[in-house]
């Protein structure tokens, strides 16, 4: 973390088929070795499997599901006292977008054996409807927040 400023955040460029700044972010994030028209294309088919399988408007799924699997809190470590305490924070947007996509990503990468055009439209499907492993894990570190509630008068 750098001690002179504040860094800047970017302006990220709508994506151009859905004209989506939400969507070109997470193609960002999907991009590996700076090959961004691979994964343009990974996740424009995973929407198009998401368009015949639940034959409903792809992009309404995708924003479903980035919203089912963004958390609210988190849990940070504080030490006090020679103790360390787990102390429940309210994240700002950026920060809960970025982990959303961080596990719908993972999820997709994790599931193996298929390719990861149909990992993720299977990981969208599943955030849309209240399940999947992005979901669990924001579910998980909301209960965590929750079981350490008592130690929020410890926040910065």
């Amino acid at each position: 973390m750098s001690r002179r400023r504040r860094a800047e955040p970017r302006i990220v460029k709508p994506d151009p088929r859905y004209n989506n700044a939400e969507l070109a972010k997470f193609i960002n994030r999907v991009m590996l070795k700076g090959k961004k028209s691979t994964a343009q294309r990974l996740v424009y088919d995973a929407l198009e499997l998401v368009r015949t399988d639940m034959s409903q408007d792809p992009m309404a799924v995708f924003s479903t599901a980035l919203r089912n699997a963004t958390p609210l809190v988190e849990v940070r470590p504080r030490r006090v006292g020679g103790a360390t305490y787990q102390v429940p924070v309210e994240l700002r947007t950026s920060r809960s977008e970025a982990l959303a996509m961080r596990w719908i990503i993972r999820g997709a990468r994790a599931r193996n054996g298929m390719r990861m055009a149909r990992g993720l439209a299977n990981e969208f499907m599943d955030a849309a409807r209240g399940e999947g492993s992005a979901v669990r894990r924001k579910d998980e570190l909301h209960r965590m927040a929750e079981a350490n509630r008592a130690f929020v008068h410890y926040r910065r």
